[in-house]
């Protein structure tokens, strides 16, 4: 009998530690855009670039007992389009027209720098992230350049360890707000203009 219990207590222990243990995510957020901008162009042509920057596609762990086994991942793959639509579309809310390639024409390159993903590592349960984002932007016309650094943070609590839906949310509301830094910086448009 007392074999039994010892057993039975065993197995139980088993499945709650087991329990902590978080899979892995791998996020798809959708940056965006998240003000208006002043138009400063006139329709010229700008080539837009956008490259991931990053060393690696992960974002860090979501913590736990397994800290290793909770990796969070965003592919280049997935967000270089996302983050090129939309600086496409910030470029042409400035008053240009974005081109693939045009002799001459003044070049913004983004580079998404950083991408972090970060809960505290001494914790049985995941109970808040620190995430971070950094995009620079790179701008070249003629014999000028400019070169800015942007970033955005967001330190969020949670009462459960939170689902792959509410971090993809989590990550894409802090890369929006990166990129609209980026974009509301007057010296881009006002190189992209001369």
């Amino acid at each position: 009998m007392l074999h039994r219990l010892l057993l039975g207590l065993i197995a139980v222990t088993g499945l709650t530690l087991g329990g902590c243990a978080l899979s892995p995510q791998q996020l798809s957020p959708q940056p965006k855009l998240t003000s208006s901008l002043v138009a400063v162009g006139h329709g010229q042509p700008v080539v837009v670039r956008v490259v991931d920057g990053r060393p690696s596609p992960s974002l860090g762990t979501r913590g736990g007992l397994y800290a290793e086994t909770s990796a969070i991942t965003v592919s280049s793959a997935d967000i270089v389009p996302k983050l090129q639509a939309q600086a496409e579309a910030a470029v042409r809310l400035l008053g240009f027209t974005p081109t693939p390639n045009a002799y001459n024409a003044p070049q913004l390159t983004l580079t998404l720098a950083e991408l972090k993903y970060q809960s505290p590592k001494d914790n049985l349960y995941v109970t808040e992230a620190n995430i971070s984002a950094s995009i620079r932007a790179d701008v070249q016309n003629a014999t000028r350049r400019y070169s800015g650094r942007y970033g955005a943070s967001l330190n969020q609590r949670f009462g459960t360890a939170p689902n792959e839906q509410t971090n993809t949310k989590l990550v894409g509301d802090v890369l929006s707000d990166a990129l609209t830094r980026a974009f509301k910086d007057p010296t881009i448009g006002q190189l992209l203009m001369q």
